[in-house]
């Protein structure tokens, strides 16, 4: 192979491609004498509904569609038939309030002849805030905060961030009674249930036991329990295995053997490494070239009071490939957010080449101190190359492609 690193970036892009096509919705939504208004909100909230603006149903008449797109900054679009507000993420802010309120408002105004189609897609936690009686912003901000800082996983942090707001956990679908609920998600989550995308705003919550932790945050904050609905309507329009199985066929088809650890992986960023590094003896045994692909998202669990410098946690996994592999690397490695923005740096995520560690001893950089501060960034920015996409509309969690030549 003559370009690793084009061919790494080539995956990644092709991996997003195949989960930003949304071009089935439009065929989806079924004909009404009434309105159908479109209710988004997530990362890919703006490229949903511009797919049923660029191919609207045959059926629909030029005044009977409107709506509300909410997505964070960077990520909306120009959209002519809808209203767009953009609000805060990864924390809820005043934005998010103002959405959150107009959204659950448009949806009261529907009768029984209407159809309302929720886009969702990750993000919309933090985008849409509605507390309940006696929470206020500020605890949204606050359980949020907590939440991230946390190491729990992304089911947990949503079950809690339900029980704190109006309009999460089926909250929107109940404000839209009588109305007909039709909901459209791109999944971010690892067993792709469509209620835990973003809080599940028109559905109805799944059963889950709350762990320990999870209880003891949401303990300081006013909640309520979870209330369920009657089944709604629910397509899935795109998830992790959509963009794994895409980055697959492209190796494939470069005569590349892939060994596939799927969607739904999880664990902490650093373990995550290093149980990816040790994968690789065997793979190198099985015959070269050969790519160890995994999807999901990694967690990084900060200690009490520790800051976060720049990077997220797929910085933090390649920072720990790194500190696992020694002075010798013999393989190429990707770690990137589909949604193009890696935690609170700039980029996707990045990659490493073989001579990284070289470049790591005369660069006197030291990956161990790097994760205990949580700044990876620079780290990978000048031992490997950073990935950098800006926002892609999309959001189907992390993909990890490591390449042994």
């Amino acid at each position: 192979m003559d370009d690793p690193e084009g061919f790494l970036r080539s995956l990644f892009a092709v991996a997003v491609a195949a989960a930003s096509d949304f071009s089935s919705i439009p065929g989806l939504i079924p004909p009404t004498a009434g309105r159908v208004r479109v209710l988004a909100a997530g990362k890919a909230a703006a490229a949903m509904a511009a797919a049923i603006e660029a191919a609207p149903p045959g059926w629909l008449l030029p005044d009977q569609m409107d709506g509300l797109v909410v997505t964070p900054e960077g990520h909306d679009l120009p959209l002519s038939r809808f209203e767009v507000m953009t609000a805060g993420h990864p924390v809820p802010d005043a934005g998010s309030l103002a959405a959150g309120e107009r959204m659950l408002a448009l949806a009261s105004e529907l009768g029984d002849q209407d159809v309302l189609v929720a886009l969702m897609s990750g993000g919309a936690s933090a985008l849409l805030a509605a507390p309940v009686r006696g929470a206020t912003l500020h605890d949204e901000i606050d359980l949020n905060r907590r939440l991230l800082r946390s190491g729990l996983p992304i089911s947990q942090m949503n079950a809690a961030r339900s029980r704190l707001s109006r309009i999460k956990g089926g909250g929107l679908a109940r404000a839209a009674s009588p109305a007909r609920v039709i909901t459209f998600v791109l999944s971010d989550v690892p067993d792709d249930m469509p209620e835990r995308v973003g809080s599940g705003p028109t559905l109805s919550p799944s059963p889950i036991a709350l762990t320990a932790s999870t209880l003891d945050i949401l303990a300081d904050f006013p909640h309520q329990p979870p209330v369920s609905l009657a089944a709604g309507e629910v397509h899935v329009v795109g998830t992790a295995a959509t963009a794994l199985a895409a980055a697959a066929r492209f190796a494939s088809d470069r005569g590349v053997r892939v060994h596939d650890l799927g969607p739904g992986v999880e664990g902490e960023a650093r373990e995550l490494a290093r149980d990816h590094a040790r994968r690789l003896g065997a793979l190198r045994r099985e015959g070269r070239p050969c790519l160890l692909l995994s999807g999901g998202e990694a967690t990084v669990t900060m200690a009490h009071g520790a800051s976060w410098g720049q990077g997220g946690r797929n910085t933090e996994y390649l920072a720990a490939l790194l500190e696992c592999v020694g002075p010798e690397m013999d393989f190429w490695a990707l770690a990137a957010d589909t949604d193009g923005l890696d935690g609170s740096g700039p980029a996707a995520g990045g990659l490493l080449r073989p001579d990284s560690p070289g470049r790591l001893r005369q660069g006197r950089w030291d990956p161990g101190q790097a994760l205990a501060s949580h700044d990876t960034l620079p780290l990978v920015a000048s031992v490997g190359q950073l990935l950098m996409t800006g926002p892609t509309r999309t959001n189907v969690n992390d993909l990890r492609a490591l390449l042994v030549l």
